[in-house]
């Protein structure tokens, strides 16, 4: 399917799934509000995220509209779900996804019957819709970690591509899972994930698909994804291996007497086994806010990798394999028949009573914002290479924009995942643009946002421990109160370019659940915390995120 411009006179992509129960669209009500303009810019693809694309001071990021999508999600074609295809697809629809990705458990039953029948589906959606984009895509297992979201632009070798990179690199099929510290085969399977990414990015670079992106998914749920081995898939291919859920799913685990006593938000109930990364402090296995520890904790993990100057892009999504409170169970299987032989679980069956599940649908309560400057599969991909994301939970805003400009500068100055290089000691001004929820989220809650966190990092450059996990220069260094604020306002935040590069990214929440950081109330003063076990209402604790913008400060 080919990238879609539109005239300048065009309400952006404007689509079925883009409209609410009162039939009004989106970002209909987001271009009303001022953020976008007339329309989309006309343009280029966007640079690589982890090249500067100013050769002079200041910096001019297009134009953007944002589509919210979900990488995350499963149906009857992983071996631990429950859905259709259908369902999953027009759940979606529902609640206002542009784009998502179906990345189904890699599995033998998988990559040799179920792969193929999936695109077959995924094919007659996209004819029958052409404005919901649908990848395909594959849950691997990482040798030697946990999982990531693989996706391929769509064209005549997607599956294919999926089906050979399963069979070659998946940890699980292969029996490659060892990564314990003592593990007589932890190099060779930690070589291995890094060859398969590589394998990746040789299918891109000769052709053989448009794009191909990777993130990893649910990172500190298990421990077993150390910093050094996501450093090493980062460094491997930085095109390809884009960033991490900074949220994971299955937000709805701790709803208060669904699941158990014990439950956590995210399903982070694990403990530090052989196989996690013994310098992982105990509270790294628990969600804060719902996201997980290592984009949380500001001056941690997400920060330390940011400080090296190198963009590395969170998103966040459902996972959805079971429903809260959905009543549907899953089908019985004919005699003779399993998932290794078929590559399909049979469908759900509805028993009109309230069946186990931690997740929501697609977009219900877990959003990624995506930046683009045209409508389309590879510009979606672009828009998160390039890092113009920023995502949120329970619907907290309807739209947000962000701008870092030179003071003496009139142009629109760089956005999320962008570049501003600058003398040292000049003045500059962060704008930030934001659209309050303006209608009930599906909960029936008319979010609120009661503050805007402004995050500051010193860049560093390539730490010398390919394992650290610690950004001692990252704090939040300014707090705005906008409780009680509606409709549409810009903040407009002063800055100084000291000595050194630095970046500044973006944080807020309804108010509701806050302390001091995991570093401590110097670094951050009222970031989130856990919730209590079996005690997490999610609705009642939502936050927003962005990607960072750089500062490149000349001579540093």
């Amino acid at each position: 399917m080919t990238e879609q411009q539109l005239p300048s006179w065009a309400d952006p992509a404007v689509s079925p799934a883009d409209l609410d129960a009162q039939g009004v669209s989106r970002r209909q009500l987001l271009c009303r509000a001022g953020l976008f303009g007339a329309a989309f810019a006309l343009g280029s693809a966007a640079a690589p995220a982890f090249a500067s694309p100013h050769h002079g001071f200041g910096g001019e990021d297009p134009r953007l509209a944002y589509l919210v999508g979900d990488h995350h999600v499963h149906s009857v074609y992983s071996h631990d779900a429950k859905y259709t295809f259908s369902q999953q697809a027009q759940a979606a629809a529902t609640y206002g996804l542009d784009w998502m990705v179906f990345n189904e458990h890699s599995n033998f039953g998988h990559a040799d019957y179920g792969a193929k029948l999936e695109h077959a589906e995924i094919l007659k959606a996209r004819a029958q819709n052409p404005r919901q984009l649908i990848f395909q895509g594959l849950e691997w297992y990482i040798p030697a970690a946990e999982h990531c979201t693989v996706f391929a632009a769509p064209g005549p070798h997607e599956t294919d591509l999926l089906t050979r990179f399963e069979l070659a690199y998946d940890g699980k099929l292969l029996g490659y899972t060892d990564g314990s510290a003592t593990g007589a085969d932890t190099a060779r399977n930690e070589a291995h994930a890094v060859k398969g990414i590589k394998w990746l990015a040789e299918q891109r670079r000769s052709g053989y698909v448009d794009d191909v992106l990777v993130l990893a998914n649910h990172p500190l749920r298990l421990g077993i994804d150390s910093p050094h081995e996501m450093r090493n898939w980062r460094d491997a291919a930085p095109e390809i291996v884009i960033g991490m859920e900074g949220a994971p799913g299955a937000q709805g685990a701790a709803l208060p007497g669904w699941r158990s006593a014990t439950s956590i938000r995210g399903e982070y109930e694990n403990k530090p086994s052989a196989q996690s990364w013994a310098g992982y402090p105990a509270d790294a296995y628990l969600t804060y806010g719902g996201f997980d520890w290592a984009t949380a904790t500001v001056g941690g993990l997400w920060d330390s990798m940011l400080a090296e100057g190198r963009l590395f892009t969170i998103t966040t999504n459902s996972d959805n394999h079971r429903t809260v409170f959905d009543t549907w169970k899953n089908g019985e299987w004919p005699a003779g028949q399993n998932f290794d032989n078929t590559g399909k679980l049979p469908d759900p069956v509805n028993t009109d009573t309230p069946q186990p599940g931690s997740d929501f649908w697609p977009g219900e309560f877990s959003r990624t914002h995506v930046g683009v400057t045209r409508y389309g599969y590879r510009a979606v991909m672009a828009g998160l290479r390039a890092g113009r994301v920023w995502l949120d939970h329970g619907h907290l805003l309807d739209g947000l924009d962000v701008r870092l400009k030179r003071d003496c500068d009139a142009g629109r100055g760089a956005t999320l995942g962008g570049r501003l290089r600058v003398r040292k000691g000049e003045r500059l001004t962060l704008y930030v643009t934001v659209a309050t929820a303006s209608r009930a989220n599906p909960q029936g809650i008319l979010p609120r946002l009661a503050h805007v966190d402004v995050i500051r990092g010193a860049v560093r450059g390539p730490v010398s421990d390919p394992d650290t996990w610690q950004a001692p220069d990252t704090k939040v260094v300014e707090t705005r109160d906008v409780s009680g604020r509606k409709g549409t306002y810009t903040l407009r935040i002063p800055l100084t370019a000291g000595d050194e590069s630095f970046y500044v990214r973006l944080r807020g929440s309804d108010g509701n659940r806050h302390g001091a950081g995991y570093l401590g109330a110097s670094i951050d003063p009222h970031g989130p915390i856990p919730h209590e076990p079996g005690d997490g209402d999610p609705w009642a604790d939502t936050w927003f995120y962005s990607n960072p913008v750089f500062v490149d400060v000349a001579g540093a």
